[in-house]
């Protein structure tokens, strides 16, 4: 199997964002990353940074699972919405990925849509504004940084944001999951598998809590810690 990665790199990591952003999103985490003697690779997600409205969850996972193939067992790492994301191909590649990362979210369970937190509209679900977002979730963004990703949102084609989400390999439970806890705390998410709340979560033989000291979208508020807890993953793996 081909690696992406150059020679001397430990890991190669594969980012895939959530929500709205596009494979940008990742520019001063890349950026770091490389610093750190790593090669890794933002994905382009179909939909999202060709634009297109049409496009489903499946064409999403299956742009997954082919970076995925192209890879030497990777580090999948997804933002928010995205680690369902990568939680569907460690389901469908248990043995072919060294690791998930989780920023800031869960894997939504068997069954369930993917996304289906705001209004579609027209085919899209828009950005809703931050108004949606205010509290933990955006206190470390600037207005200036704000306006920004808000100017770059990409709508959400329906086909991802309703497509039903499918596991059904028990094997996913065995591959080692880091979460990253920005908005909200390693006791949080404790909390939350203990009531239930998050069962994919309470199932996983193998993960850790990592807390970072940012909202929800440390891609841009805190990079270089972003990106040193994801190297030091890396290393760790290698």
């Amino acid at each position: 199997m081909a690696s992406f990665a150059d020679e001397g790199s430990t890991v190669d990591i594969i980012l895939m964002a959530g929500l709205w952003l596009d494979a940008g999103a990742w520019d001063e985490v890349v950026a770091e990353l490389r610093d750190l003697g790593h090669e890794p690779r933002a994905l382009r997600l179909p939909g999202v940074d060709d634009r297109s409205d049409s496009v489903t969850l499946e064409d999403q996972v299956q742009a997954a699972l082919a970076a995925v193939d192209g890879a030497n067992r990777p580090l999948l790492v997804g933002h928010s919405a995205a680690c369902t994301l990568a939680w569907i191909v460690a389901d469908r590649r248990p043995d072919d990925v060294a690791a998930v990362v989780m920023i800031g979210g869960f894997p939504m369970p068997d069954g369930q849509p993917y996304a289906p937190f705001f209004e579609i509209v027209d085919g899209v679900m828009p950005f809703p504004g931050w108004e949606a977002f205010e509290g933990p979730d955006s206190a470390d963004l600037d207005e200036e940084t704000k306006e920004r990703i808000a100017a770059a949102a990409i709508p959400v084609p329906a086909g991802v944001a309703n497509g039903i989400i499918s596991l059904t390999n028990t094997r996913r439970y065995d591959v080692p999951v880091h979460v990253i806890c920005p908005e909200f705390s390693p006791d949080d998410l404790k909390e939350w598998v203990e009531t239930g709340e998050l069962p994919e979560v309470a199932a996983m033989r193998n993960y850790a809590a990592i807390d970072i000291d940012s909202g929800h979208w440390p891609m841009f508020t805190k990079p270089k810690e972003l990106a040193k807890l994801i190297a030091d993953i890396a290393d760790a793996r290698g």
